[in-house]
């Protein structure tokens, strides 16, 4: 079991916004020792599925740097493609701040956030998905200034975190030792509402009972009320 903290205790959490001078929106976030910045832009061009349909899109991109973990990984670009897990992150993290976007609203523009991970402890995604959101937030919230615009585009705040079982007992956000040796790995993604965009669970080479589910879902709701918490005061004087 873990020694430094209760094992439904987060680990320390920051949003750092407005981090890049460039992004129209931007985010350092920190889960403990895991560190992703999340940058926003808006396009003014959409996918061509989407001309003339008045809708907008969000969508995402996601990379590791080179020693954002403990042995020096090559870029991605230098192979040539992205890994498997790279693209599954990423359509992750698109389609978890996409729930929570009213596309009509936004209108036909295109806001692209980009989570590259500079530090690695475990939870990357979730973190990207959490800060991302900062990230987009600021972005909208620079698009209605500049447009005037009334409607709201942001339906909820939204968080990510990770859970799981080890040594038969759950644990809520896990860092990279804890992932590692999980029986269970979660990762669950849940807005301020309490409505879930999307839940990952598996069991490795373990089965898991609807008991031992409950219970790290109940673990990352506690996670992902405390974590919109700190986004909201890290946003409090915007908007």
């Amino acid at each position: 079991m873990r020694k430094d903290r209760a094992f439904n205790q987060m680990r320390e959490i920051s949003f750092e916004k407005n981090v890049s001078i460039h992004a129209d929106g931007s985010c350092l976030v920190k889960f403990g020792n895991t560190h992703v910045i999340c940058l926003a832009t808006i396009d003014e061009k959409v996918p061509h599925w989407l001309k003339n349909t008045g809708k907008g899109w969000v969508t995402a991109e996601y990379g590791m740097l080179p020693r954002s973990t403990n042995s020096r990984m090559d870029r991605e670009a230098a192979k040539g493609k992205q890994s498997g897990r790279t693209q599954e992150i990423q359509r992750l993290i698109g389609r978890s701040l996409r729930s929570i976007v009213d596309l009509s609203n936004l209108g036909e523009r295109q806001i692209k956030i980009d989570c590259d991970v500079i530090q690695a402890d475990g939870g990357t995604r979730t973190a990207s998905i959490s800060g991302g959101f900062v990230a987009l937030y600021l972005a909208i919230d620079k698009l209605k200034n500049n447009y005037n615009l009334k409607k709201p585009i942001i339906k909820n705040y939204i968080g990510a975190v990770s859970a799981g079982i080890i040594d038969d007992k759950p644990l809520l956000d896990l860092d990279y030792n804890e992932d590692s040796n999980a029986q269970v790995d979660a990762n669950f993604v849940i807005c301020d509402s309490g409505d879930i965009s999307e839940i990952q669970v598996t069991g490795e080479e373990f089965f898991f009972s609807d008991n031992q589910f409950n219970e790290i879902f109940s673990l990352a709701k506690k996670g992902i009320q405390e974590i919109v918490e700190i986004q909201k005061k890290a946003l409090i004087k915007i908007g």
